[in-house]
């Protein structure tokens, strides 16, 4: 059974590398517009007008181009509908079979200094406060409120490594399990939070988002170590927060986000995954 799940896991990957492709494709479709191309904007499973693809290009085209950017896009419509469940604790991602993407809002000064050293660090990143990730990026533009509210000017995509994420994971207490088991402040490094996900005009959904607050030497190792690579994707979430409102929800694209399940049960069972029990029950009904 654990074949099935790694087949579903798979095809989320896949999916995922096929949508960055499309967006890339898209873009690129639309320089060539611009310029005087004959070639149908049909043919593009994602379209950007002449006026958007203008308005994003001097942004981050470039790092397109050089296949720099983290992340496969894909229609928040279609996401929705076809991929996200609409109810219960799941954890919503852009990953892959090595890596996964987390999102941070931090200040401008902060945020330059990770992108140029590709880890955190500074003057003005502390080491002493929790830092506070989320693997959702509709989340994330709930809480920055689109990278507008104060300090928070600035979002990053953080790829990190699934194996570090699964240690955060693992590390990781609500607050009711540590007053359940009797523990300190001073004894977890990872603050779990489910709290109401939502839609993208910031309405409340059923289903549960993840949040995970780190300290300690979990976020020194997240911080230097489990980094691969981190984005400042302020640009993207800019300009399509004008797409959603000009445009609406059917033209608003977002990053290809899927269910994930981490590897281990124990895992699933202390951080209260509900896509553990549809698993679970997945593997009961397969015997």
């Amino acid at each position: 059974m654990a074949t099935s799940f790694a087949e579903n896991k798979g095809e989320a990957i896949s999916t995922c590398r096929v949508q960055e492709s499309i967006g890339c494709e898209k873009l690129l479709s639309g320089e060539k517009k611009k310029a005087g191309s004959t070639e149908s904007s049909s043919q593009n499973s994602l379209q950007v007008g002449e006026a958007d693809f203008h308005d994003i290009q001097a942004h981050f085209l470039h790092d397109i181009v050089a296949k720099a950017w983290p992340l496969g896009v894909e229609p928040y419509v279609r996401q929705r509908s076809e991929h996200w469940p609409p109810t219960g604790k799941h954890i919503l991602a852009h990953f892959d079979d090595s890596s996964i993407i987390v999102y941070q809002a931090y200040c401008p000064e902060i945020a330059k200094y990770a992108v140029k050293h590709q880890r955190f660090g500074g003057d003005k990143f502390s080491f002493d406060r929790m830092s506070w990730i989320k693997t959702n990026f509709l989340w994330m533009m709930y809480r920055c409120g689109w990278a507008t509210k104060p300090k928070q000017e600035r979002v990053l995509a953080v790829r990190i490594t699934l194996d570090g994420f699964n240690q955060i994971l693992s590390a990781a207490y609500t607050a009711q399990q540590q007053k359940s088991q009797n523990l300190q402040t001073n004894d977890i490094s990872v603050r779990l939070q489910w709290d109401p996900d939502h839609d993208t005009n910031g309405i409340k959904e059923t289903r549960r988002a993840i949040q995970l607050g780190l300290k300690q030497e979990i976020l020194h190792k997240y911080a230097t170590q489990w980094v691969t690579s981190i984005t400042d994707i302020t640009p993207f979430v800019h300009h399509q927060h004008k797409v959603l409102h000009k445009k609406g929800q059917h033209e608003f694209i977002m990053p290809c986000e899927r269910v994930y399940i981490p590897p281990s049960s124990n895992i699933c069972q202390q951080i209260a995954l509900d896509s553990h029990k549809t698993f679970e029950a997945q593997l009961v009904n397969a015997f």
